[in-house]
Order: C-alpha cells, then sequence, then structure tokens
C-alpha cells in the first residue's frame, strides 16, 4: 500500500501549556477521516485513551466497507446485497482475495484450486478422535486449525507470495471439513469425506449430513441458502475476531496460528454467538402470546431482558445482509414445510410484531443478520453448537484476506496497544520474613 497523504491537519491546543499541535487528516475514498497520530506521543509525551478501539483506525485497507449510519456494507466497492443475489460464495472469495470478480476462466480455475484442497491429512483423523466426545466444536475447530501447521510445513514462509496463496486457499478449502468433522464427531458419527463433483455449500452440506450408509444429496434451495449465508458473513471490515488475526499476524506469526486465534476470539459470545443468543430467547418467550409481554419488557430500561436479533452495535439502520437473509429463511421454511413449528412460527410472528411496532422503527431496531440465521439453521436441523463454526467458514475467507492485506502492508508494525497504568507507583521491597 502506498503512504497516505494529509489532506489537511486538525490543531489540538494543550490546556495545560497553550501549546498547539497540527495533526495530519489523512482521507480514505469513502467514510470518515482519520487523524494521524503516529508521533502524537513522541510530539507532546502523551497517549490517546480508547478503550476498545472504537474511534481508532488500526490500519488502512481496500477490503471491507461499512457505513452503519445508512446500512451499507461493500465488499471492494460491491453492495453486499448484489453479490449475495447474483454471484456465489466462491466468486465473493475470489473478490475479497483479489479485488475484483473473476471472469469465467478465473473463476473455473479458482473453483478447480479450492476444491482440490478439501481434503485434509488422514492422520486428522486421530487429532480430532483425541479430543473428548462432548468437546463443543469450537474448541475443536480452535485446536485442529492451529494444528495445521504442524501438517502443512510447505507454506509457513509468510514472505513468500506462493507460500501465502497456498496456505490462503489451503484454509478457506479445509475449514468447511473440519467443521463437518468437528460435529460429526460430537454426535458420533463416521466421517464423511468431501466430493469434488460439488460445489462448496454442497459439499459442506453433504459431509455434515450424508453418513456411510445413505448419500445426502442437497437441495438447492438449502445449498443456495448455506452459499448466501456465507457470502452475507465473509467479511465485516476491522471487527474483534479480524484484529484479532491482524495483531497475531503482526507478529510474523503463521496464518494457521492466525486464523485460529480469530476462531478462537470468535467464540466470544459477544462476537460469535449472537444468533445462538436468538433462539435463547425465543424459547424464553415460549408462545406467542406472550410476546406482547416480553416486547414491554423490552421497552422497560429496568429490565434486563433484551430484544436479541434486533439493532446491531455498527449498523444504526437496517443491517443490509438482513433484507437478503430474511428472504432466504421464508424461502427455507416454504422448501422444509415448518413454517407451522411452534418456534419458527413464534419467530415469524415476533418479526412482524417488532415491524410495525413504533417504538421499535422509530428506534430502528430492527430484525439483524443474526435474527435470521439462527432461524435459518434451526429448521436445518443444525444444533445451536454449530452455530458460531459455520460463521467460522465463512468468514476465514476474510480473515484470510484482511491477513494477506496487513502482510503486504510496508506500514504494518507490530501490534502493541498502550495503556493508562492506575495501579501503584514505585514501592520498596519488603524481605518475606519482614513482612508483616
Amino acid at each position: 500500500m502506498s503512504e497516505m497523504k494529509p489532506s489537511s491537519s486538525f490543531t489540538l491546543t494543550d490546556n495545560r501549556s497553550g501549546q498547539t499541535y497540527d495533526l495530519p487528516l489523512l482521507d480514505g475514498t469513502v467514510g470518515p477521516s482519520v487523524v494521524d497520530i503516529r508521533k502524537f506521543y513522541a510530539d507532546t509525551g502523551c497517549f490517546t485513551y480508547d478503550p476498545g478501539f472504537t474511534s481508532t483506525a488500526s490500519c488502512e485497507s481496500k477490503i471491507t466497507y461499512i457505513d452503519g449510519d445508512v446500512g451499507i456494507l461493500r465488499y471492494r466497492g460491491y453492495e453486499i446485497a448484489d453479490l449475495a443475489e447474483h454471484s456465489d460464495f466462491m466468486e465473493v472469495c475470489y473478490l475479497l482475495l483479489y479485488g475484483e470478480l473473476p471472469n469465467v476462466a478465473q473463476k473455473d480455475k479458482f473453483v478447480h484450486d479450492i476444491t482440490y484442497h478439501t481434503m485434509v491429512h488422514e492422520q486428522m483423523h486421530k487429532f480430532i478422535e483425541g479430543f473428548r466426545r462432548d468437546s463443543h466444536p469450537m474448541a475443536v475447530m480452535v485446536g485442529v486449525v492451529g494444528a495445521l501447521s504442524a501438517f502443512y510445513h510447505d507454506s509457513l514462509d509468510i514472505s513468500n507470495p506462493h507460500h501465502r496463496m497456498v496456505a490462503s486457499f489451503r484454509m478457506i478449502a479445509k475449514m468447511p471439513t473440519i467443521a463437518a468433522w468437528a460435529y460429526k464427531y460430537s454426535i458420533g458419527q463416521p466421517f464423511i469425506y468431501p466430493r469434488n463433483d460439488l460445489s462448496f455449500a454442497e459439499d459442506f452440506l453433504h459431509m455434515m449430513y450424508a453418513t456411510p450408509c445413505e448419500p445426502y444429496v442437497p437441495s438447492p434451495v438449502l445449498a443456495r441458502a448455506m452459499d448466501r449465508i456465507l457470502t452475507l458473513h465473509a467479511d465485516h471490515e476491522q471487527n474483534a475476531s479480524t484484529s484479532t488475526v491482524r495483531i497475531a499476524g503482526s507478529s510474523g506469526a503463521n496464518p494457521f496460528a492466525c486464523i485460529a486465534a480469530g476462531i478462537a476470539c470468535l467464540w466470544g459470545p459477544a462476537h460469535g454467538g449472537a444468533n445462538e443468543a436468538v433462539l435463547d430467547m425465543l424459547e424464553q418467550i415460549g408462545t406467542k402470546d406472550k410476546i406482547p409481554e416480553f416486547l414491554k419488557r423490552a421497552k422497560d430500561k429496568d429490565d434486563p431482558f433484551r430484544l436479541m436479533g434486533f439493532g446491531h452495535r455498527v449498523y444504526k439502520n437496517y443491517d443490509p445482509r438482513a433484507k437478503v437473509m430474511q428472504k432466504t429463511c421464508h424461502e427455507v421454511l416454504d422448501e422444509l414445510g415448518k413454517r407451522d413449528e411452534p418456534l419458527l412460527e413464534l419467530a415469524m410472528e415476533l418479526e412482524r410484531i417488532a415491524l410495525e411496532d413504533p417504538y421499535f422503527v422509530q428506534k430502528k431496531l430492527y430484525p439483524n443478520v443474526d435474527f435470521y440465521s439462527g432461524i435459518i439453521f434451526r429448521a436445518m436441523g443444525i444444533p445451536t453448537s454449530m452455530f458460531t463454526v459455520l460463521f467460522a467458514v465463512a468468514r476465514t475467507v476474510g480473515w484470510v484476506a484482511q491477513w494477506n492485506e496487513m502482510v503486504e502492508d510496508p506500514s504494518q508494525k507490530i501490534g502493541r496497544p498502550r495503556q493508562l497504568y492506575v495501579g501503584d507507583d514505585a514501592r520498596k521491597y519488603v524481605p518475606l520474613k519482614a513482612r508483616a
């Protein structure tokens, strides 16, 4: 990446000394400008304070753009709704990695290369079987993905572009296999190998649901739904797990370790567990006649109950992914004939009422992507323990694209946040026997 040139400056006055400082302002293609504080400490002797880095740009990136105020999500400039409707996940992977949508020949080669990397080392069987049978699938994912560096030594040199490409392909391709095997292991079924004649989404469903007793033929509607879910979750700018991947990568760690770190971060309930929280909420509500009671509780600031799956930390408008997911959700329910299943029927009624309630409309608390994805997974028979695993399968390409961009950025440095120290000042050491 080329060094950005300041467009103007931001003047800061130190009220203690009256000293003024001109801080350069940097402009992106779209979105807010940023104040360049790289020399701030050297010039002022002060650090900035930003818990959670919610007002800090940690890097420059060309991959994903979000404007939460108006509900925009773009991959490489393309609206997410257009990509989800007109492209498939493999095209989106190519776009995130290379910056452009592929032509026919480029896509065919890319799909071929990914497809022929879906197998995992045969010793992975024994590795997974070393976990307790009741292990959470995400625990298996963290361990197995981190261990890939022990199996694929020929793609660990991050300074080698070819190594980075091979490692990227391997992670995108093998993640569905590892995820499906983690699921199969958790339910005591045999591992199912990937098939090269199926699409990415079809193959994932096949490895999840086929058994040696009978084949599984994915429904085109369900395969398309899974493909859209993967597309909608492929990247989301500098979120917690992506930032974790970048921080880990900034030390020069191998790519498999970096992605394992991202998976570990994603496992946190505040990040990847939101769709599971939606189903927990629906179970708590129980029946449709209790919806008004719980909506009243959701409006009460003194009541701890929260309407999960509505609103978003970033999007202060309608989550652009939710519109696509809403359509997909209804397609899946129709395909499976599950509109009359009590929990799903409850969800649809909650959606209808909330979209018409002036309180939620005024506050723009619309159903988000997690609301619909949880319902889809439930309808497809996917257990809640696998929800975050599917998120990881989708987000791997985003992590890989962000990691590659970070490695190639000449301005990147090892991550080293500062702190505001509030502990004890210097104290005199007291020998053990002299302590009271």
